[in-house]
């Protein structure tokens, strides 16, 4: 069973000194294949990095490159060429991770707006797919994105939180839906549980977002809290449990969607 994680933040500093290892537990847990998020022009330097460093089959690791709306406030002129040198490395499959965040606020909105269509733009240039976050700005990034979208080659919504009205949206506007392990958090994800049946196979893809979101039902759970790739067949358990699909079925339809989003090879069959 083969599965395909679609967000890592390897280059995280929690990983620093135990990346390889990390790698090789996700490996063992039956995750393949990796995308390593780009959340900074630095970040995204360091994601291409470690994809050539710690896989030289260029089977295994790729990378995003892009800026998070966190951090809007730093783009310049240098940071659009910067990026656009890096999403020409074969090895970075999408722009981003780039979007809109209204519940933090962390760059003021005008210029978030600004830097995501800046984003776009590369995109429709590149024809690259784009990774995008939204956190309680769904209106504003569907108007942003529908001047784009029949230029853009796909878009996938990561760590999707929202309610239904946000992902009916999304997928009205032919989007890809990446789910994390806040699905698994009965505090705040069981909103996700009869949504994710809304899912369309082949729109449907799986991440972890590690090292943060921590599925809550895994057990034993680990003393660091600290997640990781290996532990996406949890997210992977719950995301069957609430589609009624059998978990080799959905392993199969997601990674097979994540394959064709981000143009990733086949692994040989000994190699999986």
């Amino acid at each position: 069973m083969q599965l395909i994680d679609i967000g890592v933040n390897l280059t995280n500093p929690s990983f620093a000194s135990q990346r390889q290892a990390v790698l090789d537990r996700a490996y063992a847990a039956g995750v393949s294949q990796l995308v390593v998020t780009g959340t900074s022009v630095e970040g995204s330097e360091q994601a291409l990095q470690a994809c050539l460093e710690l896989d030289e089959s260029a089977l295994r690791l790729f990378s995003t490159a892009g800026i998070h709306p966190h951090s809007a406030s730093d783009w310049t002129g240098e940071s659009e060429k910067q990026l656009h040198a890096l999403l020409k490395e074969k090895r970075v499959r999408a722009v981003g991770e780039c979007g809109l965040d209204f519940n933090r606020d962390f760059s003021p909105r005008p210029q978030q707006e600004k830097v995501l269509e800046a984003h776009l733009a590369l995109a429709v240039e590149l024809q690259l797919p784009v990774f995008l976050h939204e956190r309680d700005a769904n209106q504003r990034l569907l108007e942003i994105l529908r001047d784009y979208r029949d230029r853009l080659p796909a878009a996938v919504v990561h760590c999707f939180t929202g309610e239904q009205k946000a992902l009916f949206s999304y997928l009205d506007l032919d989007l890809h839906i990446g789910i994390t392990g806040w699905i698994c958090d009965e505090r705040r994800g069981t909103h996700l549980h009869p949504l994710v049946r809304n899912i369309p196979r082949g729109r449907l893809m799986l991440e972890s977002d590690a090292p943060y979101l921590l599925p809550r039902t895994l057990r034993p759970k680990p003393k660091n809290g600290r997640n990781e790739p290996a532990y996406l067949p949890e997210v992977l358990r719950e995301v069957a449990l609430h589609r009624g699909e059998s978990l080799e079925d959905l392993a199969e339809h997601s990674s097979a969607c994540a394959q064709a989003f981000f143009l990733l090879p086949k692994l040989p069959e000994g190699n999986k």
